[in-house]
């Protein structure tokens, strides 16, 4: 993968602007009908620039904000009303050193593949134990037949153990995407499982 810790400021200045991921928006729609319920909280889990933070304020819920990046807490100050800040948190560590409350959404965009393999499993038990019974899981998986594939530090898996992983939810939108596409760095071949699921 061609992003090094001190690459990330670079990435957050190349997509300055960019909308929120769709995944996010098509995530808040399984909640409309608990819209109106108090304290609803949140977890962007590899928040970066702060995009879908904003997003998910904005719509009235508290968020914890993770990143492994300093600079990502800075974007994402930038994009927060200050009456809105009473409602986010923020924690900058690595995925293997999070501490996860009790949630009710959990946002994974793009994020989890950049656990390596060795915290992965670890990682993922902690994600689900955070989610309550009846909240979700929205985030992507990379599959084997990424470009980035052969990166050591990061985590691949197949359809098969993505499934596996979800055996205490309910999916609601399962989408692999296998496709050449480009990313900030340049050409890439994206193969990514996209998932929104309930836990039971």
């Amino acid at each position: 993968m061609s992003q090094e810790d001190n690459g990330w400021e670079e990435y957050y200045r190349a997509i300055k602007g960019r909308p929120p991921r769709q995944l996010l928006l098509d995530a808040l729609t399984y909640f409309a009908s608990n819209s109106a319920q108090p304290q609803l909280l949140a977890i962007d889990l590899g928040c970066g620039d702060g995009t879908e933070t904003a997003v998910l304020l904005e719509r009235g819920w508290n968020v914890l904000a993770i990143d492994g990046q300093p600079a990502s807490v800075e974007y994402l100050l930038t994009k927060i009303p200050e009456q809105q800040k009473t409602r986010l948190r923020t924690q900058i560590t690595k995925f293997e050193d999070v501490i996860l409350p009790s949630v009710d959404l959990v946002h994974a965009s793009l994020s989890l593949p950049f656990c390596s393999p060795e915290h992965f499993d670890a990682f993922w038990a902690k994600i689900v134990q955070a989610i309550k019974p009846g909240g979700r899981f929205a985030g992507q998986f990379f599959g084997l037949r990424d470009s980035w594939a052969d990166s050591p530090d990061m985590t691949f898996h197949t359809e098969e153990q993505v499934r596996k992983m979800l055996e205490n939810f309910e999916i609601e939108y399962f989408h692999e995407t296998d496709e050449d596409g480009s990313a900030v760095s340049g050409p890439k071949h994206w193969h990514i499982f996209t998932v929104i699921a309930r836990k039971r």
